[in-house]
């Protein structure tokens, strides 16, 4: 069974930077659409960015964060990247990263609070 582990997440002002981080454990992991989602409690989780198995190729991003957030992978270290920039208060949530498409099982999460 694959293992999502996300990290990074904390706390940060409004209009900080942050970087989250998903360490996949799958040998098949270069092959692999990837993607970020995030989800506020009470409402249904939402994909934010996608990214193809090639580094920096096919990239697609959420209208939501478009211009502010950049993903990116490692496929030596099977690990996927998200930079959150210009964050507001609205990017509070719970960031996931999944396969597109998904794996049954999710990470944790690693929470973001974007508060002053």
């Amino acid at each position: 069974q694959v293992q999502l582990v996300e990290s990074g997440g904390g706390l940060v002002q409004p209009g900080g930077s942050l970087r989250v981080s998903c360490a996949a454990s799958t040998l098949t992991f270069s092959q692999n659409v990837m993607a970020w989602y995030r989800q506020v409690p009470g409402k249904e989780r939402e994909m934010i960015a996608t990214i193809g198995p090639l580094p920096s190729a096919n990239i697609w991003y959420a209208t939501s964060v478009k211009g502010r957030f950049t993903i990116s992978r490692d496929n030596v270290k099977n690990e996927l990247y998200l930079q959150m920039n210009s964050l507001n208060p609205e990017d509070t949530a719970v960031y996931y990263c999944n396969r597109r498409p998904n794996y049954p099982s999710w990470g944790q999460g690693t929470l973001v609070t974007v508060s002053s």
